[in-house]
């Protein structure tokens, strides 16, 4: 499948990208964003408010926050799925989707869509994510700084929009699967548990 890449200076003069409500975008989402989900499975999730489940090929899908511009919901027993509609500077829209899997730790793939569902490529939306964000450089001179980095072979970095807020917050996950005593090493040197990345209609900034 070829994708199509548009560049963020075209979405921020296009008058064509209408805003949209979650409901309506949720009902276009296409079958690659949730494989397996039909559009009769999308309108019974978000019309009908008694029902907060329906079955899923893998595990019932949940629904666990919604309103007009944020959708969270349980894809199985180890996933999520987060779609947030962000205001651009000329009142359009674009859509950021968080898919997020929990195994022996928690990971998240983050990725951009027009309103129509076209891909955006995320480097002007989305700061590099690595774990020496949350770490503290002004000790990377110590003989241990390097060590403890690599200890995080895996990049586990959890990116939630908490209460369906426009600002990202992102949570490196590495003590399930770190030994203890590299645990206490890579904590020495970590500055910050969580990183917020505040939304500025243009892009994401640290």
């Amino acid at each position: 499948m070829i994708k199509r890449f548009i560049p963020l200076g075209f979405l921020l003069i296009a008058l064509t990208c209408s805003a949209q409500k979650m409901g309506e975008l949720f009902k276009t989402m296409p079958q690659y964003v949730l494989p397996g989900f039909s559009e009769a499975d999308k309108i019974m999730l978000l019309v009908d408010t008694a029902l907060t489940s329906i079955p899923y090929p893998l595990g019932n899908i949940e629904r666990i926050n919604y309103s007009d511009d944020f959708l969270k919901i349980k894809t199985s027993s180890r996933g999520t799925l987060q779609i947030k509609l962000l205001p651009l500077i000329n009142n359009t829209k674009i859509v950021c989707v968080v898919k997020t899997v929990c195994g022996q730790a928690c990971d998240s793939q983050i990725q951009f869509y027009s309103t129509e569902w076209n891909p955006i490529e995320s480097e002007p939306l989305l700061p590099h994510l690595s774990a020496e964000m949350f770490f503290d450089r002004s000790q990377k001179n110590n003989i241990d700084f390097e060590k403890a980095l690599r200890l995080i072979d895996m990049e586990p970095i959890k990116a939630e929009f908490k209460g369906g807020s426009d600002d990202l917050t992102l949570i490196l996950d590495y003590e399930s699967y770190v030994s203890a005593e590299n645990v206490e090493l890579i904590k020495s040197f970590i500055e910050q548990d969580s990183i917020t990345l505040r939304w500025n209609k243009t892009s994401f900034q640290n």
